[in-house]
């Protein structure tokens, strides 16, 4: 038994339910019909009234590795604290209760857990599917995270958008207890668990394998919940960018002057932090705002040792934005920076 467990060991899967159940059955039986055997489900009721605990119950009396508690606090950050504090594994990942795995998902993570060693994070391709039609901004979100984690260069867009997302990684729970676990202040909670895998300095394992299904459905919490809205992921960057900056003798350049770069501009002054202000707005370009004069972005050429928040969000001109930097031998992820 002792061998088994050594060459299987026990993956702990958390799952916060909030009222799920129309699409629990599916999400639990797509657990149970893993490759891998040798796991445990902690699902975290979350005051459902819909039947989902009903449902976990059931699922629990028929398989002995579904745990299920009632959430002894409320909402999704208590909801992981309690499965997290309740785990035995030696490998942690998260699921949630509207999604699907495939069946070789927790087998190929497990895999690259134990091949590439701690300090890494397990990730897999995702893929977005719905009864209605799919929402184009999260196919595009899908295609672009994808493209990321085929490659495991995740980190080199990180204050864009959550390049981890909550049920697309696994990790050794030593690693995750490094990191802070589920000991969040900030919303969105995955997008900061997310910089501080980063900040613990975890490494991303590519993975080119289509690993875990997110549906889409019109009271999807991310459609919804003002936790997860443009200022709150602004606030959330804001907070790890300043927490990492300064760096030595880099200047702070901050690259657009419409509503996003004025907001970026304002948390700037807040940190009292002195920036250049470039933009290739004609209407801008020798404007005061804020105090502080906008300059043509040509001048990046004179700005010795930059390091550059991007508040552009037209994807041609990041393009341009981007490929212009890189002519000068600066590089995303440590000398330039996207913020949308």
């Amino acid at each position: 038994m002792n061998n088994i467990a050594l060459r299987n060991p026990l993956i702990s899967i958390l799952m916060p339910v909030r009222n799920a159940k129309p699409y629990l059955k599916d999400c639990l039986n797509s657990i149970i019909n893993q490759e891998y055997k040798n796991w445990e489900l902690i699902a975290i009721n979350d005051h459902s009234s819909d039947g989902s605990e009903k449902m976990l119950k059931y699922y629990s009396q028929l398989d002995s590795r579904i745990n299920w508690e009632n959430n002894q606090g409320k909402g999704i950050i208590d909801a992981l604290k309690q499965a997290f504090n309740s785990c035995l594994g030696s490998f942690v990942t998260r699921m949630d209760a509207d999604d699907l795995m495939t069946p070789i998902k927790l087998k190929i993570m497990q895999g690259q857990l134990e091949e590439f060693g701690p300090g890494h994070i397990a990730l897999g391709q995702v893929l977005y599917f719905s009864s209605t039609s799919l929402g184009q901004g999260y196919q595009k979100y899908a295609e672009w995270l994808n493209q990321l984690t085929i490659t495991g260069k995740n980190w080199t867009d990180l204050y864009k958008e959550c390049v981890i997302p909550s049920p697309s990684w696994m990790v050794y729970k030593e690693d995750l207890i490094k990191a802070g676990a589920f000991d969040s202040e900030f919303w969105p909670e995955d997008y900061d668990l997310c910089f501080r895998f980063f900040h613990a300095g975890l490494k991303c394992i590519p993975s080119d394998k289509v690993l875990h299904h997110w549906r889409d459905y019109e009271d999807r919490t991310s459609r919804n919940d003002p936790h997860y809205a443009d200022n709150r992921f602004l606030e959330l960057k804001s907070h790890y960018f300043f927490k990492s900056y300064p760096k030595t003798n880099q200047t702070l350049v901050l690259w657009g002057a419409g509503k996003k770069g004025k907001a970026i501009a304002n948390l700037i002054g807040s940190q009292n932090l002195d920036f250049i202000w470039l933009s290739n707005n004609d209407n801008k370009i020798g404007k005061e705002i804020y105090g502080n004069k906008i300059r043509n972005q040509i001048e990046i050429n004179k700005i010795s040792n930059p390091c550059i928040i991007i508040a552009v969000s037209n994807p041609d001109e990041q393009l341009e934005i981007k490929t212009q930097l890189e002519k000068l031998d600066l590089k995303q992820g440590s000398d330039f920076h996207f913020f949308f």
